[in-house]
C-alpha cells in the first residue's frame, strides 16, 4: 500500500494542526519497512505568512492550486492507493486513490463570523464536497465527531476518533536559561501557551488573575504564550491588551509573543500551574502537554476538554471569573490538591500515545484499501 501524505503545513501551521501532522510523519518515518509505503507530499517553495493582503491571496490562490492540482498528480505518479490530509482541504479529483483527511472540530459551522468571508466559501464550496468524496474523516475527539455529525451532516460511520498525543519537544531538558527573561526572581507563574484567538477567552482569564492579585497573591505571575493571528475576524491580541491595561496588571501578566519549542519547554516545566479556559476546543492538546510536565491543570468545563483532561484536572465556568479565580486560589493555596492533580493528570496522559493513534490510523488506510 502506498500512502501520499500531504505535508504543507509543516511550513505555514503554528498551532496544534503542525503538531498532529508533524508527530504522524515523524512515525511514518519509524515504520517504514512494513506493508504500507509512505511518500512525503512538500511545496518546496517558500510560503509568504506576512500581512500584505495581495501577497495573501496570492498564497491561497496557490494553496488551492497545491491542493487540487499538484497533490493529486503527484499521487498519480507515485500511483498512491490513499492520499492523507492533516487539514480540512483535500483534493476533489482522485485519480485511482482514496482520500482520508482530519477534521479537528466544527468551527467552521459553530463560528463562521470568526471565520474570513472568501475562506468560508472556499470551505463550503470546495472543501465540504472533497470531504464528502473521503473514504474516512478523522476526528481527534468523540466531541467533535459528534458536532460534524450534527451541522455537517457526516455519515458516524465515515467518521473515526483518533485521540492526538503531546508534543515531542526535542528541547525538553533545555535550560531555563532560554526563556528566564520572562520569568520574574522568585515569583510562580501560571501559563497559558495558545494563539490569541477569540474562543480561548483571555481576557476573562486576565479578569480572574486580576481578582486574585486583590486578594494579596503577589508572589504569583500570569505568563500567556502565543501571538495573535492576525485574522480580522477571530484575532483577539487587542481586547488582551486592553484587559491587561484595564485592571493595572501590566508588571504581573508577560506575554511572550510565539516562542519556539526550545523557549516554551522550559516554561511548561518552571510553571507552578496550566490555566486553559477556552469555550471551544476540538482536543486541547496544551492539557497532554501540561501534564507530561507535571503541572496542575484547571480547565473550562465545556466542548471536549472533559474528555480530554478526565479526572486529571480541575474545571471551571469559563463564563465566570469569579470561579476561574477561586479554583486558581484553591491550587495555589492547597499543595495537597496540587499533588493529587500532578499525580492525576501523569495518571491521565497513560490513556494518549503517537504510537497508539498510528496504529489506529495505518488501521483506518487499510480498512480504506479493502473496501477500495
Amino acid at each position: 500500500m502506498i500512502v501520499g501524505v500531504d505535508i504543507w503545513d509543516l511550513r505555514v501551521a503554528k498551532t496544534g494542526q503542525k503538531t498532529v501532522t508533524e508527530e504522524y510523519c515523524r512515525q511514518f518515518k519509524k515504520n517504514r519497512g512494513t506493508d504500507i509505503r509512505y511518500v512525503f507530499f512538500d511545496p518546496r517553495w517558500p510560503i509568504y505568512t506576512g500581512k500584505m493582503k495581495w501577497r495573501i491571496m496570492f498564497e491561497h490562490m496557490r494553496y488551492q492550486f497545491w491542493k487540487q492540482v499538484q497533490v493529486p498528480l503527484k499521487a498519480w505518479y507515485h500511483k498512491c492507493d490513499i492520499v492523507f490530509c492533516g487539514d480540512y482541504f483535500a483534493p476533489y479529483i482522485h485519480f485511482g486513490y482514496k482520500t482520508v483527511e482530519i477534521f479537528y472540530d466544527a468551527f467552521f459551522f459553530e463560528n463562521p463570523e470568526h471565520c474570513n468571508k472568501l475562506w468560508l466559501k472556499l470551505f463550503h464550496h470546495l472543501a465540504m464536497p472533497a470531504a464528502r468524496r473521503c473514504k474516512k474523516i478523522v476526528t481527534i475527539t468523540d466531541y467533535s465527531k459528534g458536532r460534524l455529525h450534527e451541522l455537517a451532516g457526516f455519515p458516524l460511520e465515515k467518521l473515526v476518533t483518533i485521540y492526538p498525543a503531546p508534543k515531542t519537544f526535542q528541547s525538553d531538558t533545555a535550560d531555563i536559561k532560554n526563556s528566564s527573561r520572562f520569568i520574574r526572581p522568585g515569583k510562580r507563574y501560571l501559563l497559558h501557551v495558545g494563539v490569541m484567538e477569540k474562543r480561548k477567552n483571555l481576557p476573562r482569564l486576565i479578569e480572574a488573575f486580576a481578582m486574585l492579585t486583590q486578594k494579596g497573591f503577589e508572589d504569583v505571575d500570569l505568563i500567556l504564550v502565543g501571538q495573535g493571528n492576525g485574522k480580522i475576524n477571530s484575532d483577539d491580541s487587542a481586547n488582551v491588551y486592553q484587559a491587561i491595561a484595564d485592571h493595572g496588571l501590566k508588571d504581573r501578566v508577560i506575554l511572550t509573543g510565539y516562542l519556539p519549542d526550545e523557549e516554551v519547554a522550559p516554561l511548561y516545566r518552571n510553571a507552578f500551574m496550566y490555566v486553559f479556559p477556552s469555550i471551544n476546543e476540538g482536543f486541547g492538546l496544551p492539557i497532554l502537554e501540561a501534564f507530561r510536565f507535571g503541572l496542575p491543570v484547571i480547565a473550562a468545563n465545556n466542548t471536549c476538554l472533559p474528555e480530554v483532561g478526565g479526572d486529571g484536572m480541575l474545571v471551571f465556568n469559563p463564563f465566570d471569573p469569579a470561579d476561574i479565580c477561586a479554583k486558581i486560589e484553591a491550587v495555589v493555596s492547597d499543595n495537597a490538591l496540587r499533588t493529587e492533580l500532578i499525580r492525576k493528570g501523569r495518571d491521565r496522559l497513560h490513556f494518549f500515545s503517537w504510537e497508539k493513534a498510528t496504529a489506529q490510523l495505518t488501521d483506518v488506510f487499510r480498512e480504506v484499501c479493502k473496501k477500495a
